[in-house]
């Protein structure tokens, strides 16, 4: 397994996994700061740096402002071209920026897509996306929330067990939120998706 940490220049929350030898990590343009509030040293600093000036860095790829991706995406397209597997974002919600949030959650499905999975990090709750498959979460909070929403025109065959609210071959569609706010009730809980996709997250323990 090799993997990718990226940070983004969107509100950081706190390190849940720390890289360790072996891993790459890229700052994507005011991601940079974050590294530095972590004490990370990037293996690769990109972007086009329109949120802060370029600093003084060895290994720095720059791109123009006009672009297709974002920052954060040209760093997770990067993570696939070093053949990384499971890749971790920081820094990709909050700010004042939710177009970007947006954008970040569907870069989930992205690399999903490509065979790699995905963990896009918000304030004590971290996200992923499943297609035609099944996952299985441990519970690490009492009455932890669990929401998942439908990323497509429609996801079909969808079982829920394990929460308070079970599902059993439902479908979700983009309209209605219907899978907002569950809860994870057993020790571990399983969402299984037959047809479409989802995005899933749920709420992980504060950090002290």
């Amino acid at each position: 397994m090799k993997r990718c940490f990226i940070f983004a220049a969107g509100t950081f929350f706190g390190l849940r996994e720390r890289p360790v030898s072996g891993d790459f990590v890229i700052a994507a343009d005011a991601g940079y700061r974050t590294c530095q509030q972590a004490g990370i040293v990037p293996d690769l600093l990109l972007g086009d740096f329109d949120s802060m000036e370029q600093p003084d860095f060895p290994n720095i790829h720059r791109s123009p402002v006009e672009k297709d991706d974002t920052d954060t995406m040209l760093a997770v397209k990067t993570a696939l071209e070093q053949g990384c597997d499971t890749v971790y974002i920081y820094g990709g919600t909050g700010g004042k920026r939710l177009d970007h949030t947006l954008a970040n959650l569907q870069t989930l499905l992205f690399l999903r897509r490509r065979g790699v999975r995905g963990y896009l990090y918000d304030d004590d709750f971290v996200w992923t996306a499943i297609e035609n498959e099944s996952l299985t979460i441990a519970k690490t909070v009492d009455w932890g929330l669990f929401s998942a929403f439908c990323l497509g025109d429609r996801a079909e065959g969808i079982d829920e067990v394990g929460f308070q609210y079970p599902l059993s071959d439902a479908a979700l569609t983009p309209e209605f939120p219907l899978g907002v706010s569950n809860h994870i009730m057993e020790p571990t809980a399983t969402i299984t998706i037959r047809k479409g996709a989802l995005v899933v997250g749920w709420q992980l323990p504060a950090l002290s």
